[in-house]
């Protein structure tokens, strides 16, 4: 009886160790599962708190790119390379620190360089003109310079009242009423600028100008020339710009278009825009302004804006037709397999990705995989700023790039293959963005004419962005088309140094047309002499 007592306890005891480990064995399952949950929870907070970093510095952070220094902290390239590089003499000689040096103010001949100027003498008054010991009348002698002052006078318009002379012949009006053949002339008048309108060119030039150079909207206008005594409404400012835009810009846009075609490098961008009134589309759809320019190929150089409803990539084949050479972009997909089209992607966008996945504070720290990256693209960067200060020719810039270049690219490749990023960081964005793309990041190396970057087609594209803070959308198709190509003439004055206005009214004044051949609309492109003779200095 005690043995089976004692048996049964012993079952009992091996029935609860049993029971135990089953209970133990899910609790460890339990603990594993909640410290997976955990990592998980802690894998999200740091992506969290790293989108909230990367959301508060492009909210109220710097948007310069510019890396930060400290004096005498190494980079993560070792000056011992560059030290190697220097003569025995000049590496055990003393350092020198360079005096800092304060530039030069700029005198006020430079300031007003180009502006008209004029001599104002203040007489004397009567009482000074009568010697105050004797009362003889004082004889002038001369004048003394006492300043120089800048005056400003407000614009101001007129109406013309255009009036056409008429003559006859007095001979023929003599003869008898039989015979009377009296010959009448009328002097010819110039075309007008629109029809049934008081719009000039000038007028219109100073529209054009005051939105898309100075990007104050229409109403804003409308409201500055109710201060000048003129009531032009908003609706009438927008219809001069339309008809301007689509009878007489058009026709220099496309010869501009035709003579971009016919470039070997190209670069290209393009930013989101609002058009309210598209067909069958909501008003708060995205439709989209293309910027094409030529690169940097020593030509003069040519900005084309072009508006379309979508991003999607017909509009970038539609566009550049028949053109085949390189093209500078960013890595939009939209680029991808062009026909006979090479892609060169933009070694600025690839380092802004690393730099958005730089820890905050962690600018300087060097063990920082992000901040590695950064120090790689600085480096190039650096090449490329040498090259130009050097005033090398293009084939001395593919050879200095080869050289100089090459050797940090296949290291910089290799540290890309060799991260093993977190998923879901923005340093895992910016790894894979390098990967997908590599090939074009390297296609810059075959030919010194490519550009290292997209920085020049962003910094055409810039005034559009600047603009459409200021009067945020279009209000139709027509609108859209219209802005982008009196965007093109802006920037096309601007980039070849010209006034804006002056330009946009010596357009107006010669109202190009669709008749006139290539070599006609070839006078009135911003690089012709006597366009930069007429259209250059102050209006």
């Amino acid at each position: 009886m005690a043995k089976s007592v004692k048996d049964s306890r012993i079952m009992e005891q091996k029935d609860t160790i049993s029971q135990l480990n089953m209970v133990i064995s899910s609790q460890n399952e339990l603990i594993t599962s909640l410290r997976s949950t955990v990592e998980e929870c802690n894998a999200t907070i740091s992506g969290l708190r790293e989108q909230v970093e990367y959301l508060t510095r492009k909210l109220f952070g710097t948007s310069s790119e510019k890396s930060k220094t400290v004096a005498g902290q190494l980079n993560l390239f070792d000056e011992a390379e560059q030290e190697a590089q220097l003569p025995e003499e000049e590496a055990s000689a003393e350092t020198v620190m360079k005096e800092h040096t304060r530039s030069a103010r700029r005198t006020n001949n430079e300031t007003f360089k180009g502006v008209p100027s004029r001599d104002e003498v203040i007489p004397l008054s009567d009482e000074q003109r009568r010697c105050a010991d004797c009362g003889s009348e004082m004889e002038v002698i001369g004048k003394e310079f006492v300043r120089q002052e800048f005056r400003f006078t407000p614009a101001k318009g007129e109406v013309v009242n255009i009036y056409r002379e008429t003559a006859k012949c007095p001979r023929c009006s003599t003869l008898s009423a039989m015979a009377r053949n009296i010959r009448f002339v009328k002097a010819n008048v110039p075309e007008a600028l629109i029809p049934h309108s008081y719009a000039s060119a000038s007028a219109a030039a100073w529209a054009m100008y005051q939105k898309y150079a100075n990007s104050m909207p229409l109403y804003r206008q409308e409201q500055d020339w109710k201060q000048m005594g003129v009531p032009f409404s908003r609706a009438t400012l927008a219809n001069w710009i339309i008809y301007c835009a689509m009878n007489y810009l058009s026709p220099l846009y496309d010869y501009f278009h035709r003579e971009l075609l016919k470039r070997q490098f190209l670069m290209a961008d393009e930013t989101r825009v609002q058009v309210l009134k598209e067909p069958e589309r909501k008003a708060e759809t995205d439709s989209f302004m293309w910027l094409f320019r030529s690169g940097e190929d020593g030509l003069p150089v040519i900005i084309l804006y072009k508006y379309t409803e979508t991003r999607a990539k017909f509009n970038a084949v539609e566009f550049l037709g028949e053109f085949r050479g390189y093209l500078e972009t960013d890595c939009y997909q939209g680029y991808d397999s062009l026909p006979g089209i090479i892609r060169c992607c933009c070694w600025a966008h690839l380092r802004r990705y690393f730099v958005e996945a730089v820890p905050k504070g962690k600018e300087l720290d060097y063990s920082n995989p992000a901040a590695q990256a950064v120090q790689y693209c600085n480096k190039l960067f650096e090449y490329e700023r040498q090259s130009r200060e050097k005033g090398h020719t293009f084939d001395q810039r593919k050879e200095y790039r080869l050289q100089k270049e090459k050797p940090v690219l296949d290291a910089f490749w290799t540290w890309v293959s060799s991260q093993a990023p977190k998923k879901g960081t923005r340093f895992e964005k910016a790894v894979n963005y390098a990967q997908n793309h590599k090939e074009q990041f390297m296609t810059y190396l075959e030919d010194g004419r490519c550009s290292f970057s997209n920085n020049l087609s962003e910094n055409s594209i810039r005034p559009f962005t600047v603009g459409r803070k200021n009067w945020l959308f279009s209000d139709t198709p027509k609108g859209a088309e219209a802005s982008a190509t009196v965007y093109t003439m802006v920037e096309m004055a601007r980039a070849h140094g010209l006034n804006i206005y002056k330009y946009l009214k010596y357009l107006l004044e010669r109202l190009p047309s669709t008749k006139m051949t290539d070599s006609a609309l070839s006078k009135l492109a911003p690089w012709d002499q006597d366009v930069i003779a007429s259209c250059s200095g102050a209006m």
